[in-house]
């Protein structure tokens, strides 16, 4: 695009509304994306002179439903492999190559787009820093920009030294306006064990988790034939490490056909192809059970489940709480601690049961979980303040932002929420 087209895009800014830009890096899973929809479907929804862009490196982005004012642009994928490198998806170009493209796709877009607020998810510079000159371009510009984390990053032992690595602290210093995180701190302070500088802790704001809701407009989506009955949902999220989860659930219905559900298995879109056929082969030979790849509208199968069993990432922890279902964990704990951390909290309020594997995967351990199920408390049953308030508390952070008069007159944001004070 030229330098006359860009000042003509420019140009038309003022009269087309208020803008949102997300960033979503997305190497492995559904997590950062399904998060990011989430926020951008409630802030279209809470004002109606928003648009929200979300740029996202996943494979299946495409899949999904989006409200009208959220849009999204699909950066070359890239993938995180098993022993933490990483590689391009699908172009047969070499990584430095592919993240040079995505860097300038972002730093282009969020040229033109200009928004008011850029949130980046998780990775405070993107993946290998790929987000930094677009950072350094908006500061400039007056962009108010937010660091968005998820409730629990990793354990201090790995995520001290990863952020000095990447030198996160300096950019937390020089470039974010706000730190949002989605979770509360009674369940988990993701940087407790990090020496934050006193003017980075005054930006941190915890939100509340970020409660899910049935879209209206799926509610009358075909469902599997298992779901007509109470059942039990068994997913992965995105897949690509979740076979360990199927095959301990898988096993205990091949030993015990008497367990007091059914079960529906989502197998996740990217779990291995040998490793989905062998699950749905031996899943076709039990009655009681069902295997499906993946389905879009998680929501859906969540709020129809008798309960749950999950491997515990961030957004199956919020649905667990928003459709109030009983729910076993059963956590990864590499590459990251994570999971474990989370669910391990969850457990010790009483919001959820942890069942760790021993990598056994003994069925008749699993078969007694699944047979406890049903006596466990909904989360609902247990008072956590502020617990699901996440978006109700983002529209609050964002009103200031996209309603003034000019971005020099920014005010302070989130100063009544759960704000952690230095």
């Amino acid at each position: 695009m030229s330098d006359k087209e860009i000042k003509n895009a420019e140009g038309s800014r003022k009269n087309s509304g208020s803008r949102v830009l997300i960033y979503s890096h997305d190497t492995m899973g559904l997590g950062h994306l399904r998060r990011c929809r989430a926020i951008a479907h409630a802030l279209v929804e809470r004002y109606n002179n928003l648009s929200v862009l979300i740029l996202s490196g996943s494979p299946i982005i495409g899949s999904f439903d989006f409200r009208a004012r959220v849009d999204f642009v699909r950066i070359p994928g890239v993938i995180k492999l098993r022993n933490g490198e990483y590689t391009a998806l699908n172009l047969h170009i070499d990584l430095e190559k592919t993240l040079s493209m995505r860097s300038s796709i972002i730093k282009h877009t969020a040229l033109i787009f200009d928004p008011d607020v850029f949130i980046v998810d998780k990775e405070p510079l993107g993946l290998r820093g790929e987000v930094e000159e677009t950072l350094e371009m908006l500061k400039e510009r007056g962009t108010h920009l937010v660091l968005g984390l998820r409730d629990v990053m990793d354990s201090p032992t790995l995520l001290v030294p990863e952020w000095k690595r990447k030198k996160v602290l300096p950019a937390l210093r020089r470039l974010y306006d706000s730190i949002w995180i989605y979770g509360l701190p009674q369940i988990c302070e993701p940087m407790q064990d990090i020496a934050l500088p006193k003017g980075v802790q005054k930006k941190v704001t915890y939100t509340g988790y970020l409660r899910r809701h049935v879209p209206k407009a799926t509610v009358a989506t075909r469902l599997p034939e298992i779901t007509q009955k109470p059942y039990i949902l068994v997913t992965t999220g995105g897949g690509g490490d979740g076979e360990d989860l199927i095959e301990w659930v898988l096993r205990a219905y091949e030993t015990d056909p008497l367990l007091p559900y059914p079960a529906l298995f989502v197998l996740g879109p990217f779990m291995a192809p040998e490793l989905q056929a062998d699950f749905q082969r031996r899943a076709a030979k039990l009655k009681r059970v069902q295997a499906i790849t993946f389905d879009t509208n998680m929501e859906v199968l969540e709020q129809g489940a008798a309960g749950i069993v999950a491997m515990g990432g961030y957004n199956t922890f919020c649905e667990v709480l928003s459709m109030d279902r009983r729910a076993i964990i059963v956590p990864r704990t590499a590459p990251r601690l994570e999971q474990y951390i989370r669910a391990s909290r969850a457990q010790s309020l009483g919001l959820v049961q942890m069942l760790e594997s021993d990598g056994g995967m003994d069925p008749q351990v699993m078969a007694d979980a699944l047979r406890a199920l049903p006596r466990q408390k909904r989360p609902s049953e247990i008072i956590v303040p502020g617990l699901l308030e996440g978006l109700e508390n983002v529209n609050r952070l964002i009103q200031p932002l996209i309603e003034k008069p000019t971005r020099a007159e920014t005010p302070v944001a989130g100063e009544d929420t759960f704000r952690r004070q230095a």
